[in-house]
């Protein structure tokens, strides 16, 4: 039942409807000029997935000040100057069929010093560097945020998705362990919140009314504490400003880290909250189609994929044509990936995957 749902079209709050329940999920590929304006590798790899069947499809985390750069090639939303190649990729991928969305992103303490060799925190971040913000900077930040949503939005995107996950600046926020600010936006978890629900008030008030809005959070890791992501996630579905929440639980299938969460599948705490419109995914190793049937049947609306889609950009055609499909055995080789419309830029990024492209001799037939 789960597989046959795969195929049906989601519907969403606001914005248009996906013609299925695949989302290509924010994945790094250093493919982006040095300025963060678009690179033509970049465009190619996005579209190709477009043009393989996923319903929606998501830039990689696009920075939203400079100071915010993660790593090198990083595709940028920081300036005007950036709207022109957003448009051509809005543009391509619609051309597809697919819905669109830009990732919001801030690097924070987590930034590459290649890139950015004076990082900036909520609190001053000893082992990075980093130096913790101001009031005011917290308040400039929340406003590129909002201001980098007008501009997916002119650039013709469908939507954005407020990454608070992995250990970046709004997740960084949410963590007791590196929010130690005494100012509004520090103390308690309900004053370590209000940066990401402030950054969703702007952006819903800013934007037109038919704007997709999401939310990445990462529950475990980077400081993280389960019951309080369970909470954030409580108020956002409750208020349903929100078109969807985007889970990252690193594997959909793991036991909590926090023994707080034994006794339940991580997944399963946030599966029993009530979320009226507002749709939920998961992602984290979905690499079969039995993976994708077996995160609907838990409960989510639509299962987010990136190491499945970087290995076949034709993935959701895949698991809609075969109940019993399952992503290429790891390693793959460069030619393998370059022929999924991976650059050498990207695959030479994959390297630095464990295990994921080897020896010819072991590649996939």
């Amino acid at each position: 039942m789960s597989h046959d749902l795969l195929a049906q079209p989601l519907v969403l709050p606001r914005g248009p409807a996906w013609p299925n329940r695949f989302m290509l999920a924010p994945l790094t590929n250093q493919q982006s000029q040095a300025d963060g304006t678009l690179g033509d590798d970049e465009y190619n790899w996005l579209v190709k997935r477009a043009e393989g069947g996923f319903g929606m499809v998501m830039t990689a985390a696009a920075h939203v000040q400079r100071v915010g750069q993660g790593f090198v090639g990083q595709i940028g939303i920081f300036g005007d100057e950036h709207i022109p190649g957003l448009t051509r990729l809005a543009d391509g991928i619609r051309k597809h069929g697919a819905v669109s969305s830009v990732q919001l992103h801030h690097a924070g303490y987590r930034s590459d010093k290649a890139v950015v060799p004076h990082p900036v925190a909520p609190s001053d971040h000893a082992e990075s560097g980093a130096r913790g913000l101001s009031t005011d900077e917290v308040e400039r930040l929340r406003d590129d945020f909002i201001a980098a949503a007008r501009r997916a939005e002119k650039a013709g995107f469908d939507g954005v998705e407020v990454h608070g996950a992995h250990g970046y600046i709004l997740a960084a926020f949410l963590s007791p362990d590196f929010n130690l600010r005494e100012d509004r936006y520090g103390g308690s978890a309900e004053n370590r919140a209000r940066l990401v629900l402030e950054i969703i008030d702007g952006i819903r008030s800013t934007c037109g009314p038919q704007f997709q809005v999401g939310l990445r959070v990462s529950p475990e890791r980077f400081g993280q504490r389960l019951m309080e992501i369970r909470e954030l996630i409580r108020r956002v579905l409750a208020e349903g400003k929100l078109d969807y929440v985007d889970l990252s639980l690193w594997d959909v299938r793991k036991a909590p880290n926090d023994a707080e969460g034994a006794g339940r599948d991580l997944i399963d705490w946030f599966m029993d909250l009530p979320r009226g419109d507002t749709r939920v995914c998961a992602a984290g190793k979905i690499m079969s189609a039995e993976d994708c049937a077996w995160v609907l049947d838990k409960g989510c609306d639509f299962v987010a994929i990136g190491r499945a889609a970087i290995l076949r950009h034709d993935f959701p055609r895949r698991v809609l044509a075969d109940p019993a499909y399952v992503s290429p055995a790891l390693p793959v080789t460069e030619q393998h990936l370059l022929d999924e419309a991976l650059s050498p830029t990207f695959v030479h990024y994959m390297k630095n995957w464990k295990g994921f492209v080897g020896d010819p001799a072991q590649s996939p037939a």
